[in-house]
């Protein structure tokens, strides 16, 4: 049952329209998710480096998505985000991770780092989600076909 839960999250996230610009490939887990994509220069901004909110995107999916793995019923919710910026990237793959770390009634929080393709570390965040009213089985996605 609950590696379903975690194929139908994962269903769900590449069934998401914005996912045909963000090509990446997610896996979850039990509080925990990783994911990883390949950079295309399509993403650059200005000085031809990833632009900041491919940082903020994979960090709060990580985030949010090993948040999920928890919860059985209804989708979270960003309620805030905090991220650090610690190095551009040009080329190669980024490796975003997801970890839950601390969980009440109402919220879950979770931190996220992510890596380029020499493991270095280049960003770095942690978010609070909130529980929607959404249940899951009402979004489009969370099914295995």
């Amino acid at each position: 049952m609950q590696e379903e839960h975690f194929k139908k999250l994962e269903n769900m996230y590449h069934a998401a329209p914005f996912q045909e610009l963000i090509k990446s490939k997610l896996k979850i887990s039990e509080g925990e998710a990783e994911l990883e994509m390949e950079i295309d220069p399509i993403l650059y901004h200005a000085a031809h480096a990833i632009h900041g909110f491919v940082y903020f995107k994979m960090m709060d999916d990580v985030a949010i998505f090993a948040a999920n793995s928890m919860e059985k019923e209804f989708f979270l919710l960003t309620s805030s985000f905090n991220l650090y910026f610690l190095r551009p990237v040009q080329s190669g793959k980024i490796r975003g991770v997801g970890k839950v770390v601390s969980r009440t009634k109402s919220q879950y929080i979770a931190e996220a780092v992510i890596y380029n393709d020499e493991d270095k570390e280049i960003g770095r965040g942690s978010g609070a989600f909130a529980i929607s009213r959404k249940p899951f089985a009402e979004l489009p996605g969370y099914r295995l076909d």
